[in-house]
């Protein structure tokens, strides 16, 4: 197999060749490294390699639906037996993994090779990747833009062809922010629908789930497929799909009633371009005859983004004091970033009675949203109210971090929470939309196709009912088989498919 056809091939194809005889998991590992060193010295999109492990694995492989498939791994949670894994943070570097993660299982159940680790931001807590420890990861379609975060690595390592597909994770859009800036399918299942643990049962109160990046509909779908479960001893569960997604997302829509918005939920400016975005979709629905009205629901945008960064602060608190206690001493603030540091000391002073009751007002915009279905099948916005942003425009300089410390260590709680959102703000700015799926639980995806003027890519973003992944497969299949798809179509590591 050539290397372009190894490009041109999604994993479901390239599993599909395997078990052909066409090729064979050994080749396909060679194939992604050959990849890797064409793109990655610029990109910086994986951060460890296992060449030799993967290529022990391809050999003897022989099971899954991915059969044979290499992929790439999010360098945080989704541990892989003695590698390392740091979570983008200078504190854990030396830190290995003592065991498989019920994640990583079920790739190796589904037949996949593991070929390393991609870059993440220290902690996953920023919607871009340019951690101190392992260094900026840039944009396959423009190096001077991000591709994103949390799963900014996976982004730049599935749009510039290293793997077909690669895990992810999102916790407040970390999988739907990236695939809007790189022009990838990005979706966010059912709060439970995917294996968490062992241990670990409500990552981020359940605002974070564990997925994948892919570039076609298919991967997606039969990922979910292979991942789905219930897992009894999870704090949050979903009652299993009960057909297979990868037929489902193939059968016609049935006319459906669509709300959207091309407001900021916080009041932030939204772009033209991201807006334009939003109505490119509107009109290729209402053509297909469903009937597509603006209407946002009745959710304060505003009171759901500070509750989410409380909960932030409560687990970063809670995530640090656990690694000095491992360590058997404080954790200084010039040995953590400083949205770790910020978010440390504002959980410090945040009450059980204030955490309780941001909280509840999760369960309160689920209850709104369930009304809002009611009446509408789905919901459209933007997925990122603007295109990437620039290397570097998002990360604060040293005397920003000085200055952001020194307000931390002289205000009160409710001044902490305040110096929170506006250190954020900038980064929220971009990506205001995402966070309600995952207080509420929906399942939300980023359909790729927009380009700007710029020449970079803008998502959309279409949220459903809980359990209603089956519902966004069966739109995007729609979608990706239209002339509204993007695709890789314009990225240069993909010039000679296109």
């Amino acid at each position: 197999m050539l290397r372009k056809e190894y490009l041109k091939n999604d994993a479901i194809s390239l599993s599909k060749m395997v078990k052909d005889g066409e090729t064979t998991a050994i080749e396909l590992v060679n194939l992604s490294f050959e990849q890797m060193k064409l793109a990655n010295p610029l990109l910086n999109a994986v951060v460890h390699e296992r060449q030799h492990e993967a290529l022990n694995e391809a050999e003897v492989i022989n099971r899954g639906v991915f059969q044979g498939v290499p992929i790439l791994m999010k360098n945080i949670g989704q541990t892989i037996m003695g590698e390392p894994i740091t979570s983008g943070a200078e504190l854990l570097k030396s830190y290995k993994a003592h065991g498989d993660s019920n994640f990583v299982k079920k790739f190796r159940e589904a037949g996949f090779v593991f070929t390393g680790y991609t870059n993440t931001p220290e902690f996953a807590l920023k919607n871009i990747t340019e951690p101190v420890l392992h260094g900026v990861t840039r944009n396959p379609w423009h190096k001077d833009f991000s591709p994103g975060g949390s799963s900014g690595g996976a982004a730049a390592a599935v749009a510039s062809g290293i793997v077909p597909v690669a895990g992810a994770s999102d916790g407040g859009g970390s999988i739907r922010i990236p695939a809007s800036f790189t022009s990838l399918f990005g979706l966010k299942p059912t709060r439970g629908r995917t294996p968490v643990g062992p241990g670990v049962g409500r990552e981020w109160q359940g605002a974070a789930i564990n997925f994948v990046l892919s570039r076609s509909v298919r991967d997606s779908a039969a990922m979910l497929d292979a991942l789905q479960v219930v897992q009894p001893e999870a704090a949050f569960q979903t009652p299993l799909f009960l057909g297979r997604y990868v037929n489902r997302m193939y059968e016609e829509l049935e006319p459906m009633h669509i709300g959207f918005s091309t407001t900021s939920p916080v009041g932030t400016p939204v772009s033209d371009e991201a807006k334009e975005a939003v109505y490119k979709l509107v009109s290729y629905l209402e053509n297909l005859g469903h009937h597509v009205e603006e209407k946002d629901p009745d959710v304060d945008g505003k009171q759901i983004m500070r509750n989410y960064y409380l909960m932030n602060s409560g687990e970063m608190a809670t995530s640090l004091r656990q690694l000095e206690r491992g360590l058997g001493r404080d954790i200084r603030s010039d040995e953590v970033e400083l949205e770790s540091w910020m978010l440390k000391e504002a959980g410090k002073s945040v009450s059980a009675m204030d955490f309780s009751d941001s909280l509840a007002s999760w369960d309160t915009a689920a209850s709104q949203m369930h009304d809002y279905h009611q009446t509408y099948d789905l919901f459209i916005t933007p997925t990122t109210a603007d295109s990437a942003p620039e290397i570097g425009e998002l990360t604060p300089t040293i005397a920003d971090k000085a200055r952001m410390i020194e307000a931390m260590e002289k205000a009160n709680a409710g001044e902490k929470q305040e110096l929170i959102w506006d250190m954020f703000l900038p980064s929220l700015t971009y990506s205001p939309f995402t966070q309600l799926a995952n207080l509420t639980g929906q399942p939300a995806m980023s359909l790729p196709i927009h380009i700007t003027k710029a020449g970079l890519p803008l998502g959309v973003q279409v949220m459903a009912e809980k359990g209603r992944e089956d519902l966004l497969l069966q739109l995007a299949k729609q979608v990706e088989d239209s002339p509204l798809w993007v695709g890789m179509k314009g990225n240069p590591y993909f010039a000679e498919e296109n």
